[in-house]
């Protein structure tokens, strides 16, 4: 029999704690050196605090654990996951491995949302990767507005404030008494003037009686307008018109030089004439005046008349 020495029984044993401790911390981190599992890679901005042998769930079920997390050699500022299924359920390469928080106590886990159809997804492929809002990303989105208007509130609120005590102030209730001692003038001279209005608008008041002749007024330019219809109005302007279309048609003609006024203005032989016979007659006069004798005859004996000279016209 062959006898094993003591080096040898110590350099097993090391051994054997050695591979009991990297198994025991592989299981702690969720890997399973004895399982042959599939691995997968998502790319995320932000890992909202995911660590390693965080549960990897489908349908809440937990298929798997995250093994690595990893700045991306390449992109600057991505992270990238890697986590390994134990189970062989098969999806869709389109699925979408989202993290999320199962409650408030435990931390994130990751959960596939499986999609089917085309090609599945096979170890070493990435998946696709999002975040859930969660109850408390929801919660802070629908306080992100209030507390807005809230704010907003709080300054319209702090600027009404110091407004009022700017009007409490010394000044302000001065101010504030004069602003209303105004008012009670304004008020009771608008009350002066209602009761002037009421007396005007009474039966017998002023208002009444300007209503009244405006009536009148009113009835008698119907009684006139109704008068000139009555008076045929219109064919009173049609022969006004008709006169006048003659009376331009007469200034026509002595324009035109017709008629003996139209003869007088135009024709000059007419004129000169009518201007010697206007002188003879003139002259014809005259002699009658001065020498009535060489006209009318009369001799109780019969003495013959001196006969007429020119000479003695000119004399």
């Amino acid at each position: 029999m062959m006898k094993i020495s003591r080096e040898l029984k110590t350099g097993i044993i090391a051994l054997l704690t050695i591979g009991m401790f990297i198994w025991g911390f592989s299981f702690l981190k969720g890997n399973d050196l004895f399982n042959s599992s599939r691995n997968f890679y998502v790319e995320y901005g932000n890992v909202q605090g995911l660590t390693v042998s965080a549960p990897v769930t489908i349908n809440g079920l937990k298929v798997g654990a995250v093994k690595q997390i990893y700045f991306h050699p390449s992109k600057k500022g991505i992270l990238v996951v890697n986590f390994s299924l134990d189970s062989d359920y098969s999806f869709s390469k389109k699925s979408i491995a989202e993290i999320y928080s199962p409650d408030f106590i435990s931390g994130k886990s990751i959960k596939i949302i499986p999609l089917y159809g085309g090609d599945n997804a096979i170890s070493g492929d990435t998946l696709k990767g999002n975040i859930e809002t969660g109850i408390l990303g929801s919660l802070n989105d629908q306080v992100g507005p209030l507390q807005n208007k809230v704010e907003s509130f709080l300054t319209n609120a702090d600027n009404l404030l110091q407004g009022f005590n700017v009007i409490v102030d010394d000044e302000g209730q001065a101010n504030l008494k004069n602003s209303i001692a105004s008012l009670n003038t304004v008020l009771s001279t608008f009350k002066t003037a209602s009761r002037s209005l009421n007396s005007m608008l009474a039966k017998n008041g002023k208002l009444d009686s300007v209503f009244t002749n405006a009536t009148t007024i009113t009835s008698n330019l119907v009684n006139l307008t109704d008068s000139l219809n009555s008076a045929n109005l219109k064919q009173t302007v049609k022969k006004l018109e008709t006169t006048l279309n003659k009376f331009n048609g007469i200034l026509s003609d002595v324009e035109d030089g017709k008629g003996s006024i139209g003869k007088l203005l135009k024709d000059e032989g007419f004129y000169d004439n009518l201007e010697g016979a206007a002188k003879e007659m003139e002259a014809l006069l005259k002699d009658l005046k001065e020498h009535p004798k060489r006209f009318v005859h009369f001799s109780l004996f019969g003495k013959k008349a001196k006969p007429y000279t020119e000479d003695e016209i000119e004399k």
